[in-house]
């Protein structure tokens, strides 16, 4: 039996579609959020980003007692680890962040729907609730409901030996020897985590670098980093094939068409994720998709179908759970009349190992390969007074500006906190700012940001610190 009317139904409940909800209850709108998982927050809440930034910092504290601390006059003996106490801790970060969404949602009025929500037509979502069918009607549906990983067809997930980062958020105890399938952001985290709590850690990535989206230069020297760390790369390799054996898994390795043989006891797949639309009825109402399953909207965020909207991962770009919240406030605004919009050259891209790798605007091969006539300024963390008091020079800035304006189509940080240091570049590249104007700026001494200005005062050659 229908239900009374809803301005918006919103299906899935991660940081896109929870924003928007939010934001669209500003706006005046009732508002329904359908979720199929009893938990809210979607990928990102329960098992993505905050899980794995949980367990990154864990380790990094484990790792920072067992080789960091001498250094610094600190003298620590019989340093052990309790892997069910960190994953415990991890859990109990998650549950915190995912009732906060609970209570947001009630907050502002929202309806909240356990179940798995079916579109059926424009104005109404078939919701099978634990108590039976929902029939929700609405005058809008946004679909957001991201994406999962994607599997190997050499290598299929069975979530025990051959696992994605769900699984690898999890395990129960420290694996000797673990190898990873792909050197994105993904790949790199869990493997460091991993790498800190004592596995061996082989990455092994088809393309000739790491994080391929990012800049190529900054990944070589993340890569450098890495390994001292004890990571071993395999570049330029895929693996073609498996075995299960009593102990873990035999994986055929092929790189220029030699082919080689790693044992392991885990793999790790992580070669990137795929809109997630199962038994959504996309087919049945008519929105179209295209060949990678990925839903196509215009620039109201609007899909084939007049009234069904979708945003986030499932609309494919850069898959970052930020991206999806500016795409769930614009929708939503442009839904009720408002001018929005989304600058996608200010979102930052950050891989969260150590040191941090961070990023906004274009590479310095993107910008080559748009013939774009930029100048370079480069600033290394080694002279940055508070990056030596941490005792982390690892990295640097590297800022490029259009010639004729001066105007920064990129910034890249590598480094302590540049996860945190980007925030001040993505503002800047909002605003359109130039080299000049953070050259100009204050920036508070001794800071790890006093590197952008001084990577800024490179542009036009005239650091001051180097």
């Amino acid at each position: 039996m229908a239900e009374a009317r809803f301005d918006l139904v919103v299906v899935g409940s991660g940081p896109g579609g929870y924003i928007a909800a939010i934001r669209a209850a500003q706006l005046g709108m009732r508002v329904a959020c359908v979720e199929r998982y009893p938990t809210l927050g979607g990928t990102c809440l329960n098992v993505g980003c905050i899980p794995s930034k949980a367990l990154l910092d864990s380790s990094e504290h484990y790792h920072t007692a067992q080789h960091g601390l001498a250094t610094h006059g600190v003298t620590v003996e019989g340093v052990g680890l309790d892997l069910a106490a960190m994953m415990k801790r991890k859990d109990r970060v998650v549950r915190a962040l995912t009732q906060g969404v609970v209570g947001l949602l009630k907050k502002n009025t929202i309806e909240r729907v356990t179940g798995a929500g079916t579109i059926k037509s424009a104005t109404q979502v078939a919701v099978s609730t634990p108590d039976g069918e929902r029939l929700l009607e609405t005058t809008r549906i946004l679909i957001a409901t991201g994406s999962k990983p994607t599997p190997l067809p050499a290598l299929p997930f069975d979530g025990e030996r051959i696992v994605s980062s769900t699984e690898a958020l999890k395990l129960g105890r420290v694996p000797e020897r673990m190898l990873v399938i792909g050197a994105g952001a993904v790949g790199l985290e869990l493997g460091s985590v991993w790498s800190r709590l004592g596995a061996t850690v082989t990455v092994v990535e088809f393309l000739d670098r790491i994080v391929p989206a990012m800049d190529r230069k900054m990944g070589a020297q993340l890569q450098a980093a890495l390994k001292k760390q004890g990571l071993i790369f395999k570049l330029g390799t895929k693996a073609t094939g498996f075995e299960r054996t009593e102990v873990g898994v035999r994986i055929t390795l092929d790189a220029e068409g030699e082919s080689s043989v790693e044992e392991a006891d885990v793999v790790l797949v992580a070669v990137g994720r795929r809109p997630y639309t199962e038994g959504l009825g996309l087919e049945t109402v008519g929105v179209t998709c295209d060949a990678r399953g990925f839903v196509g909207v215009n620039a109201r965020f609007e899909t084939s179908i007049p009234g069904i909207f979708a945003i986030g991962d499932v609309i494919g770009g850069v898959m970052l759970a930020h991206k999806a919240e500016d795409e769930g406030v614009a929708a939503v605004e442009m839904m009720a009349g408002h001018a929005a919009h989304v600058n996608y050259e200010a979102i930052p891209n950050v891989v969260y190992t150590w040191p941090e790798f961070a990023s906004v605007g274009l590479s310095e091969e993107q910008a080559t390969a748009e013939g774009k006539d930029f100048t370079l300024g480069a600033f290394p963390f080694m002279a940055n007074g508070r990056a030596r008091c941490m005792n982390e020079t690892d990295g640097g800035v590297k800022i490029l500006a259009d010639t004729k304006t001066d105007r920064i189509i990129g910034l890249h940080i590598l480094g302590p906190r540049a996860s945190d240091l980007i925030a001040e570049a993505a503002v800047a590249v909002e605003f359109c700012a130039s080299a000049e104007d953070l050259a100009r700026s204050a920036h508070a001494h001794p800071t790890l940001p006093e590197a952008i200005k001084e990577a800024a005062l490179a542009v036009g050659k005239r650091a001051l610190n180097i």
